[in-house]
């Protein structure tokens, strides 16, 4: 099996998405990507996955006679900031990597928007590709050119939009993450089919048994579906100006909770949670019917998904969004359906609607 999902920006041709089953054309897609020999690749990487993939894709790039050195920083969102970067940038100011040189981010999310980040502003933009190796990153984050770090405890505050060469995706990966970051990949997914095809939806919910069992053929189809609604969706709106703002549903109250769990919580957790908030606000502003609502509620837990979080508090939650990126002019582009499959932005949030939403989701005693 092999697919390939050309990518456009600002209505040309950027990059492809390449599906396949293993690691054996990584090498070759390389030379394909650009008229650049990249005689120089570093490999970055995370302790987790560098000892699963590491040695095998550090093969893969030397066949062709590249020079390849890796970079390695402890997994976790905690290393996702400023001085990891540092730390990236003096490696490749000692290892004398130039513009013609290439970086490649093996692993989950966290590795590709650092290394996103890194490549774009090195020398002022060097040449990266993404390897995503966790479900979450696959059909979301290693798609678009979203590139960042944390700074303090704001998460993704630092950034640029900067596209990668390519993107390439073993499925077979996907056989050695944890449950808990497979389920965590599910709430990308699950809003996927929430926010732009009700079909999806559909079929994420008849092929729930296949899906948990990772069965090969399920995931090659689920992983394609949802890398081509995230492909449209950024090629109609590549710098988050209008509807690419819908993949930020359930963001506004996941990200706090994030924040505030201290990165605790896995990101498609608490996804999953700001998407519990998000549908009881549009249940409440009349946008969804109570079945509705009842039928998006069960497609997220159907996927082991949680569905409440404890030791928070509501208030606290409630000021955590007020810092988050979505905000402008003092109010929060909050993310609502219309119906199953179609978002919509929601500009008059008051804090009551919000409060009320946070607690739909906390466990506390204001919910006893």
């Amino acid at each position: 099996m092999s697919s390939l999902l050309p990518v456009s920006y600002e209505g040309r041709p950027c990059y492809d998405i390449v599906i396949e089953t293993d690691f054996s054309t990584l090498s070759d897609k390389i030379d394909g990507v650009s008229d650049k020999k990249y005689e120089k690749i570093c490999i970055v990487t995370d302790t987790n996955v560098a000892k699963l993939y590491l040695n095998e894709v550090e093969a893969s790039c030397r066949s062709t006679g590249r020079e390849v050195t890796s970079f390695v920083f402890e997994a976790g969102e905690a290393s996702k900031h400023l001085d990891t970067v540092q730390k990236l940038y003096e490696h490749l100011i000692i290892q004398h990597f130039d513009r013609k040189s290439l970086l490649l981010a093996l692993g989950g999310g966290v590795v590709g928007d650092l290394t996103g980040y890194t490549a774009a502003t090195f020398l002022r933009g060097i040449d990266f590709i993404q390897v995503p190796t966790t479900l979450l990153s696959q059909v979301d984050s290693s798609i678009g050119g979203k590139t960042g770090v944390d700074f303090l405890q704001y998460k993704n505050m630092i950034g640029a939009f900067y596209m990668p060469r390519l993107v390439y995706i073993n499925i077979a990966t996907l056989q050695s993450l944890p449950q808990v970051q497979f389920t965590s990949g599910m709430g990308e997914v699950v809003k996927h089919g929430l926010i732009r095809d009700r079909d999806y939806f559909v079929w994420l919910r008849e092929h729930r048994d296949k899906i948990l069992a990772k069965d090969n053929k399920t995931m090659e189809t689920m992983v394609e579906w949802s890398c081509r609604i995230k492909r449209d969706v950024v090629e109609k709106d590549p710098r988050e100006q209008n509807i690419r703002a819908y993949l930020n549903f359930g963001h506004t109250i996941g990200h706090a909770i994030e924040k505030l769990s201290d990165f605790s919580l896995c990101h498609g957790h608490c996804v999953a949670l700001g998407m519990y908030g998000a549908l009881l606000l549009s249940k409440k502003t009349g946008k969804i019917t109570q079945e509705e609502y009842q039928e998006a509620v069960d497609g997220i837990a159907a996927f082991g998904l949680p569905r409440m979080a404890e030791g928070l508090d509501a208030a606290d939650v409630l000021l955590a969004t007020k810092s988050d990126k979505k905000m402008a002019g003092g109010r929060i582009h909050f993310v609502i359906l219309e119906a199953v499959g179609r978002a919509a932005i929601k500009t008059d949030v008051t804090d009551d609607m919000l409060l009320d939403a946070i607690r739909d989701v906390l466990r506390s005693e204001e919910r006893s």
